[in-house]
């Protein structure tokens, strides 16, 4: 009797220490379960960190390429504007010129046709005196509007054609003065017309005398 009360302590002890045994397991288990799933969480959490400051830093490099942008943007939209306006005043001026120089090249050109034909070598004697005092005039017109010409284009890219090299403009009252020219010589005067009036008056009285 006593020997089945002793089985049934050790058995009764067995299963206690199985209930224990199984107990302290299942606390591992959840232990080891909870720490893995911290571990995971961790993890998940360090990566979206990463993932964070991945972000931030692409953010950081496309503001500073957009400020870099807007940087150059705004300096090359300055330059082309600054470059267009001086294009245009370029252009203005070189097809003012141009007009200029046509008009010049038309009155050089006439002038020239009719000084190229005098010959005072076959001019008769009795007439000498009046052709040469009319070729005289002619001479003294072509040369002025030559004078008048280079003064004109002095200081300009046409002005190599009269021997001056392109410089820095004029006062305006000069320019103003050469405009005046150019107006005049288009009109076929240029400042010739004292000129012609003192040359005609002179030659009149010659030949009234």
């Amino acid at each position: 009797m006593a020997y089945t009360e002793h089985t049934q302590h050790l058995k009764i002890r067995s299963s206690q220490m199985e209930m224990q045994s199984t107990g302290l397991s299942d606390r591992t288990e959840d232990y080891d379960r909870k720490l893995r799933d911290a571990e995971d969480e961790l993890e998940r959490i360090q990566e979206q960190r990463g993932e964070l400051e991945r972000k931030k830093l692409e953010f950081e490099e496309l503001t500073s390429r957009k400020r870099a942008f807007v940087s150059q943007q705004a300096e090359l939209m300055e330059k082309l504007t600054s470059s267009l306006t001086l294009i245009d005043r370029v252009l203005f001026e070189m097809h003012n010129e141009a007009e200029d120089i046509e008009q010049c090249r038309a009155c050089f050109a006439a002038h020239l046709d009719k000084i190229q034909k005098f010959n005072p070598e076959n001019w008769a004697h009795e007439t000498l005196f009046d052709k040469l005092e009319r070729a005289t005039l002619t001479l003294d017109l072509a040369e002025d509007e030559y004078d008048q010409a280079a003064a004109h284009f002095d200081g300009s890219r046409s002005g190599a054609i009269f021997g001056r090299a392109a410089k820095r403009k004029r006062p305006h009252k000069t320019h103003g003065a050469a405009s005046e020219f150019m107006a005049n010589l288009r009109n076929g005067f240029a400042f010739n017309l004292p000129v012609l009036v003192l040359g005609g008056a002179a030659l009149a009285i010659y030949l009234l005398k």
